[in-house]
């Protein structure tokens, strides 16, 4: 069988999840070829990584403003659909994976299903429509075209790939899919790569870390107050905040620490994957999701909290319904109010606890080794494609 990945939010092999699916579809013994953004991003527009064919494509500049948008997504949807039919041309395909944002793809996917009956299968990353409404703060023209487009996604596809039950809900009722047209794959750190380095020798205190992207709905303007609150309120000199990624509010956020007088206690070390991302991340201590309070939050598994829990770091969160699935009793929760003063207590509490923080972190890594790890929802995506297969 081949599989045709689509993606069109981050590279490959840099967006986890989508690349540990294909890796996962390659050693059930199927041909994968993935499509990606990247040649914009100085990476080669075609290279094999560990047997897997990576096409990638020059995406527009992100820029904000409507018609910046539709120029962004039009020009994706041009080279991904060029790129498909040259797949189609060389190798042909059995089926074709397509992930969200944008929830645009089925046009892509849409004649080699009708021409061809290519089995269609939707990888539910993201609630465009939940994320426009929380920006917003409104359901305007916008909303409701993003709620068409979802629609539309959902009916395209044979089957559908859900990050969580609450993704799955949303599939069985918006997207009209039956029980057996949804599956439950979550996404999880690989604990065989993804372990935490040897710990060094640190001059004492005590870190917290984010990793993340750092724009205006993850809520890391949240995590900055809540230092303030800690080292200024609190007299805490002994807790710093390592802040992992980037993101279009990264300077904004630079100058909000500066404000408070915290600049010295936080560093902003930028994005970081692969080993030097865990030995940023072995250096932490206590590990936050500050993402707010939010419908469009509540739904969403967040990778952070995964990732701190496969390397033993227990966690700081708002109390988000998925949230709690994903962390249980390895996180201390800080209400529904959003409230930064609550986030500070909460890490204060775990600051002041090196015995709770083991014990937290132990849960944690025992979660993701029982149940959340990647191994665990490896079976689970290859049936899909095992039942694709069947119907053909």
């Amino acid at each position: 069988m081949h599989v045709l990945i689509i993606v069109e939010n981050l590279p490959v092999p840099f967006d986890r999840r989508v690349w540990s699916e294909a890796l996962a579809l390659k050693a059930a013994g199927m041909d994968v070829t993935v499509i990606c953004p990247g040649v914009s991003k100085g990476l080669a527009d075609e290279e094999v990584l560990e047997g897997i064919r990576i096409l990638r494509h020059p995406l527009a500049e992100a820029k904000s403003g409507t018609f910046q948008y539709v120029r962004e997504y039009a020009h994706a949807l041009y080279w991904e659909t060029r790129l498909a039919w040259k797949v189609w041309r060389e190798t042909k395909f059995d089926a074709v994976h397509i992930c969200n944002p944008p929830d645009l793809l089925f046009m892509v996917v849409l004649p080699f299903k009708v021409l061809f009956r290519t089995k269609v299968v939707f990888d539910h990353h993201d609630l465009s429509p939940e994320l426009y409404e929380v920006k917003f703060q409104k359901r305007g023209l916008g909303y409701w075209l993003m709620r068409v487009a979802e629609f539309f996604t959902f009916r395209v596809a044979d089957h559908v790939i859900s990050t969580n039950e609450s993704y799955a809900r949303i599939a069985k009722e918006r997207g009209a899919k039956k029980d057996s047209e949804v599956t439950v794959v979550r996404s999880g750190p690989d604990l065989a790569r993804f372990k935490r380095p040897p710990l060094s020798e640190m001059s004492g205190g005590v870190t917290v870390g984010y990793v993340g992207v750092i724009a205006e709905q993850d809520g890391v303007d949240k995590l900055i107050d809540a230092m303030g609150s800690i080292v200024n309120d609190h007299q805490r000199a002994d807790v710093r905040l390592v802040v992992i990624g980037d993101g279009p509010s990264k300077d904004q956020l630079e100058e909000l620490a500066a404000d408070l007088g915290i600049r010295s206690h936080v560093d902003f070390v930028g994005f970081k994957s692969g080993n030097e991302l865990l030995d940023v991340l072995g250096t932490v201590d206590i590990g936050v999701c500050p993402d707010p309070y939010n419908d469009y939050n509540d739904k969403c598994t967040m990778n952070k909290i995964l990732e701190y829990m496969a390397l033993s770091i227990p966690v700081v969160q708002f109390d988000l319904t998925e949230g709690r699935v994903s962390a249980g009793d390895a996180a201390l929760y800080a209400g529904r109010d959003n409230d930064p003063a609550e986030l500070a207590a909460a890490i204060i509490r775990l600051a002041d606890d090196p015995e709770l923080r083991q014990e937290m972190g132990a849960k944690g890594r025992a979660r993701m080794e029982d149940h959340l790890e990647w191994r665990h929802q490896i079976p689970k995506l290859v049936s899909v494609y095992r039942q694709a297969a069947r119907q053909s």
